[in-house]
């Protein structure tokens, strides 16, 4: 926890000239509306990888009960579709909205199916994956690995998939930004 507070601490000194955050990243919505996530400033995000077809699937409702629980207070949960890992989101962006609403009642805001993972990595998931943060750096393992980003654009934490959306560690790691 304290080295937590250390970094969140530290990472109030940097300003967006000195760094690239994820307000900088453009992409297309499962809709395929384009959308700059700058529109998200000002807000908390847990950004994940998700999948349809995937042992995690089930984390959809807990994605929706946190998003539910903290979006009138700036938080928001921003899902991102991906078929890296096991051919588990094979599906069209039509068919992910449908299953994901159907299903699990997703009102949170979901996008264009991304390579999160590989040559073909997205950008945004190259900075998400090689950013320093008080957790791990690296590749992501599997679907539903989950990154906190503060109102600034910053990656202040980043979970693994085994980590349940509605967790002691996130939510106490949101609460403490919500509140900075």
């Amino acid at each position: 926890m304290i080295q937590f507070l250390l970094f969140l601490l530290m990472s109030t000194f940097n300003t967006p000239s000195e760094t690239v955050n994820v307000h900088e990243f453009s992409l297309n919505t499962i809709n395929g509306e384009e959308i700059s996530l700058s529109e998200f400033s000002g807000n908390v995000l847990l950004i994940v990888n998700t999948a349809s077809q995937c042992g995690f699937t089930p984390q959809y409702a807990g994605l929706q009960e946190l998003h539910d629980t903290y979006y009138s207070k700036g938080f928001k949960v921003l899902g991102f579709p991906a078929n890296n890992f096991g051919n588990q989101e094979p599906g069209t962006d039509e068919e992910i909205a449908e299953f994901c609403e159907r299903n699990f009642g997703v009102s949170f805001p979901l996008f264009s199916r991304i390579d999160v993972r590989g040559e073909n990595k997205h950008p945004l998931f190259q900075f998400l994956t090689e950013s320093e943060n008080p957790d791990f750096t690296g590749d992501i393992n599997w679907n539903f690995e989950k990154f906190l980003v503060d109102q600034d654009g910053n990656l202040i934490r980043r979970f693994r998939s085994q980590v349940k959306p509605m967790s002691v560690e996130i939510k106490t790691s949101i609460e403490t930004l919500l509140e900075s």
